[in-house]
């Protein structure tokens, strides 16, 4: 019954009982009706070759399958497998017309419980992650093991899985990921599977690799209070996705914590698990698998970028998901991420250049013009001038918005994220509190002085007193910081460029910097 638009059919009237409300999600392999208490997933009749739902009784078996394994975590939420039925042109769960579809029947959970949710409004605790934790050491010591689940930990599985991504998300390199981060997690996940045989040979002989539950992280996890956990929505369609070693589950949800930035809860979450896991050897496979189950987030973003069906703002929005979950992956294989600055004085073409890098390398770009207005609440498309040194370009508001762009650089240079920064940093103190907090995190710094003609400069400047740009220079507060600039012998390694020459000849400077 492809042809089935369940959201157009199933309405107020479709239930067995009288419902109130309906809201109606749909993802690429559902729908999904959410009543006052109950809900209702249909399967659509897609087959994506990792799964296949294209007949009746495919999907029905399929049903049955997602209730039988998610009762091993969340017995109280699934319910059933029941008819839809069709009578008279109108459709309903558990009628008594003609059978068109099966849905998997569950109870409603809290919305406001959900970890997805409770992540982005600060609310996730040590105590929540100790009912997880209680939750999953019995699940997998009682989760199916043996000779059939076995093969899922095998090297040749393994190296599958892995090469399977890679071979996926090849046309996406320089869109989402750079061909260097791409080689690097390649060469990574390959070198690390081959040095390490002896211990995915172990974790089969010591009877961790279970049938576990494939998707385990914040969006599949919810909170009764304190009171209980349900964890929900394992993958029912294909096993090579669920089975394989309890440490790729673990994992999936300690990355996904890093990936909203509880680093100190996602340690906590591991360390709890070992100890009263006493696994030890999670350790050992943790960055590995971390690395692994970000790269498979990165091509699910590839894969909603690439689809046809979603506006140009979900576009951006998926390219930025993929982004971050490619430089996490890149992080946890031991990537050392870039920081490169662009400084000078006012009107020497920072922005311009750093734009137009932008294009051709992701990255976070963090420009001192929006932090400042941003830090003092004002709306940075507008123009506040002010003397030299003088209103918000204040010494002491000067130090806040390095002080916080820094700290901005150095947090994203900790989850694998290049960055780019725009900024005079005119004075030395500023290039030095930089170099003092990078000392905190690994990356490989590049100082690109912009420099320019006064008559040029005088130009642009009075071209942007007519634009909408971050920038409130005037001609007069060029010459004060001219006045003040030394040229900074103290970065190195630094390209010096004059921004006057072509776009093209510039960025084949930068480029060919960057790959010293």
């Amino acid at each position: 019954m492809s042809h089935f638009l369940w959201d157009k059919l199933i309405n107020l009237e479709s239930f067995p009982f009288k419902a109130s409300q309906l809201k109606v999600i749909q993802t690429h392999i559902s729908y999904v009706f959410i009543t006052d208490y109950l809900v209702y997933k249909i399967k659509k009749p897609v087959n994506f070759g990792f799964l296949d739902f294209t007949t009746l009784e495919k999907r029905k078996y399929f049903c049955e399958r997602e209730v039988e394994l998610n009762r091993r975590l969340s017995p109280e939420i699934y319910l059933g497998v029941v008819p839809v039925t069709e009578k008279n042109g109108k459709f309903q769960f558990e009628g008594s017309g003609k059978v068109v579809e099966y849905a998997v029947k569950m109870k409603r959970l809290p919305e406001n419980g959900m970890m997805k949710g409770l992540l982005k409004k600060g609310e996730i605790t040590e105590k929540h992650i100790d009912l997880i934790v209680n939750t999953l050491v019995p699940f997998y010591k009682s989760a199916e093991t043996g000779e059939k689940v076995n093969s899922y930990g095998s090297i040749e599985t393994i190296f599958y899985n892995t090469n399977e991504n890679f071979e996926q998300t090849k046309n996406f390199i320089n869109v989402a990921l750079t061909e260097e981060k791409y080689t690097h997690i390649v060469n990574y996940n390959n070198s690390f599977i081959e040095q390490n045989k002896k211990l995915f040979e172990k974790r089969i002989k010591e009877g961790f690799i279970r049938d576990g539950h494939g998707d385990l992280y914040s969006a599949n996890i919810c909170f009764d209070d304190l009171k209980k956990v349900y964890i929900f929505d394992c993958i029912e369609f294909n096993e090579r996705f669920r089975c394989g070693d309890v440490c790729c589950d673990i994992a999936f949800l300690a990355m996904d914590l890093d990936y909203h930035r509880y680093k100190d809860l996602s340690d906590y979450f591991i360390k709890n698990y070992v100890e009263k896991s006493k696994d030890e050897d999670i350790y050992k496979l943790l960055d590995f698998y971390k690395c692994y189950r970000a790269y498979v987030r990165g091509k699910i973003g590839c894969f909603t970028y690439a689809s046809p069906e979603i506006s140009e703002e979900e576009k951006k929005e998926a390219l930025d998901f993929a982004r971050k979950y490619f430089d996490l992956a890149y992080y946890y294989a031991g990537g050392i991420p870039k920081i490169i600055i662009f400084f000078g004085l006012s009107g020497t073409g920072k922005t311009f250049l750093s734009q137009n890098l932008l294009k051709k390398l992701p990255a976070v770009y963090l420009a001192s013009d929006i932090i400042r207005k941003n830090l003092l609440k004002l709306d940075p498309s507008k123009h506040y001038y002010a003397q030299f040194e003088k209103g918000i370009y204040s010494p002491e508001i000067t130090l806040n918005t390095y002080e916080k762009m820094i700290d901005m650089a150095i947090e994203e240079l900790s989850y694998g994220r290049d960055v780019i920064i725009d900024a005079t940093f005119r004075e030395k103190k500023f290039r030095d509190l930089l170099k003092e907090k990078l000392k905190k995190v690994k990356a490989k710094v590049y100082w690109i002085l912009c420099t320019a003609e006064d008559e040029v400069i005088k130009e642009r400047i009075s071209k942007r007193l007519l634009e909408n740009t971050y920038s409130d220079v005037l001609w007069d507060i060029y010459l004060s910081q001219k006045q003040k600039f030394i040229f900074p012998e103290d970065c190195s390694p630094l390209l010096v460029l004059n921004t006057s020459d072509s776009l093209e000849d510039l960025l084949n400077k930068i480029f060919q910097f960057l790959k010293n």
